[in-house]
């Protein structure tokens, strides 16, 4: 699977999932390499994603650049 076919599941599952589909999250991957950023509602969000990204087929690591909206 390449990174553009990573990239597109792991959209896919993040609109999906009800407790993202509203969330702004990006996701770019690199080699392997899946890179999340964005704002969220919760730090449960991030553990979700996070969960779905891992559960993907071919990805190497996780960059987690999302957090939540409103934290400092």
């Amino acid at each position: 699977m390449d990174d553009s076919a990573i990239t597109a599941k792991i959209k896919a599952e993040i609109l999906s999932d009800p407790l993202l589909k509203v969330s702004q999250i990006n996701v770019t991957t690199s080699n392997g390499v899946v890179r999340l950023s964005g704002a969220v509602d919760s730090q449960q969000s991030i553990d979700r994603a996070m969960e779905i990204v891992r559960s993907v087929k071919n990805v190497k690591s996780v960059e987690n650049g999302l957090a939540v909206k409103g934290a400092k």
